[in-house]
C-alpha cells in the first residue's frame, strides 16, 4: 500500500498548497545583474539565462522573447494582448508559460503566438479573461491551469494529442456538463482533474482512466452514475463537497473503490452514510441530514483481518451523535484515531 500512498501525499500537497504560485520562481534581484540580450522590461539572470521574469511590471503586452528563453514569467502584470511575432525566436524552445493575474482575452490572442508553441510543458493562465481554453500545439504539455477566468465552454478534442498530460485545473469557471463532454480524453497520464467551483450537474464524462485525483465540489450535482467511478480504477481522492447529493443518487456500492483513500461527501443533502471500501481513510460527512448510524455501510464484516481503515470520519451537522454509534463500532473503526460527531 505504502508505494500507492506516497504520490498521493505529494500531489494532495500540491493541489492544495500551490494552486497560484507553485512554478519555481524567485524574484530576478536575487539572480544578480541581467543578461545583455533581454528585453527591456525584463531580466535574464547571467546564473539563470534561459529564464527571463517580466512579472509584477505593469505591462500591458507581452515583450518579444529573445531565442534561448526557455521560461517565461508574465504574472501580475495588466496585458491585455498577444501579438504575433512575440514568440517567434523561441517556438520551439519554450517550456514554461506563466500569465497568471493578468487581463487577457481570447480575441486579444493573436495567430501565430501560443498557437506556435510546440515544446510548452506548463501553461499557467489564471485570474484572466478567457471565454474558452488556448492550447499550445506542444505535445510535451504536462500541466495546465485556467482557473478564474470566465470558460463556458471546452470543446471536445483540444487535449487529444497531450500525451504527457498530467494535471488539469479549471476551478472557478462557468462550465456546464454539456460544455466539457469529452473535453479531457486523450491522455492517459493525467493524474489530477480539478473542475470544481463550476456549474455541472454531473461529473465529467469520458475522463482518463489514469485519474488518481478528480475535484468537483461547489457544482450542482446531484447524482453519481452506477458504472462511472468503475471506470477510475487507480481514483484515490474524490472531492464532491457542496453540491444537491441526495440518497436517490448514489446507487448502491458506488463508492466503494478499493483504490479510494479519500472522499469528501460533505454539505450535501444525504440522509444515510453510503456504502464504502474497508480501505477508505478519510471520510467527510459533514453537513447532510444523516438520521442513523448505519455500520455495515462502513463495514460489510469484521474479524481479526476485516475492518474499515478509517482513519478520520466527520458526521458534524447531522443528526447523529456519538451515541447513535452501535457497540461493535469499536471492532469495526479499530484504527479510526479522528471521529467527529460535533
Amino acid at each position: 500500500m505504502l508505494p500507492l500512498r506516497l504520490p498521493l501525499l505529494f500531489l494532495l500537497v500540491s493541489v492544495a498548497l500551490c494552486q497560484y504560485d507553485d512554478y519555481d520562481y524567485q524574484p530576478a534581484s536575487r539572480h544578480g545583474p541581467s543578461g545583455p540580450n533581454c528585453h527591456q522590461d525584463c531580466d535574464c539572470p547571467y546564473n539563470f539565462p534561459t529564464a527571463m521574469y517580466c512579472d509584477s511590471r505593469k505591462l500591458k503586452f507581452v515583450p518579444a522573447v529573445p531565442a534561448g528563453i526557455k521560461y517565461l514569467y508574465l504574472q501580475n502584470n495588466l496585458i491585455e494582448e498577444i501579438k504575433a511575432g512575440v514568440f517567434d525566436n523561441v517556438t520551439d524552445t519554450l517550456r514554461w508559460l506563466i500569465l497568471d493575474n493578468n487581463q487577457i482575452s481570447n480575441a486579444k490572442i493573436e495567430k501565430g503566438t501560443i498557437d506556435k508553441l510546440s515544446a510548452l510543458e506548463k501553461l499557467f493562465f489564471s485570474n484572466n479573461n478567457l471565454t474558452e481554453p488556448v492550447i499550445p500545439p506542444s505535445k510535451s504539455l504536462d500541466e495546465l491551469k485556467i482557473m478564474h477566468n470566465h470558460l463556458s465552454k471546452f470543446p471536445s478534442g483540444l487535449l487529444s494529442d497531450k500525451e504527457n498530460l498530467t494535471s488539469v485545473n479549471v476551478q472557478y469557471n462557468q462550465l456546464t456538463s454539456d460544455a466539457i463532454v469529452g473535453a479531457f480524453k486523450g491522455s492517459n497520464k493525467m493524474l489530477s482533474l480539478d473542475v470544481s467551483h463550476n456549474k455541472l450537474k454531473k461529473l465529467p464524462a469520458g475522463v482518463p482512466g489514469s485519474l488518481e485525483i478528480l475535484y468537483a465540489d461547489n457544482n450542482e450535482i446531484e447524482s453519481v452514475g452506477a458504472g462511472y467511478l468503475g471506470k477510475l480504477p487507480l481514483l484515490q481522492s474524490l472531492r464532491l463537497s457542496h453540491n444537491k447529493l441526495v440518497d436517490s443518487g448514489i446507487p448502491a456500492g458506488v463508492f466503494n473503490l478499493t483504490s479510494l483513500v479519500e472522499l469528501d461527501l460533505s454539505f450535501n443533502q444525504l440522509k444515510s452514510i453510503p456504502e464504502i471500501n474497508e480501505n477508505l481513510e478519510q471520510l467527510y460527512l459533514q453537513a447532510n441530514e444523516i438520521e442513523k448510524f448505519e455500520l455495515t455501510s462502513l463495514c460489510k464484516y469484521v474479524s481479526t483481518t476485516s475492518f474499515s481503515h478509517l482513519k478520520h470520519l466527520r458526521l458534524d451537522g447531522n443528526m447523529v451523535t456519538h451515541s447513535s454509534m452501535p457497540p461493535e463500532s469499536s471492532n469495526c473503526l479499530r484504527v479510526a484515531s479522528d471521529i467527529i460527531f460535533e
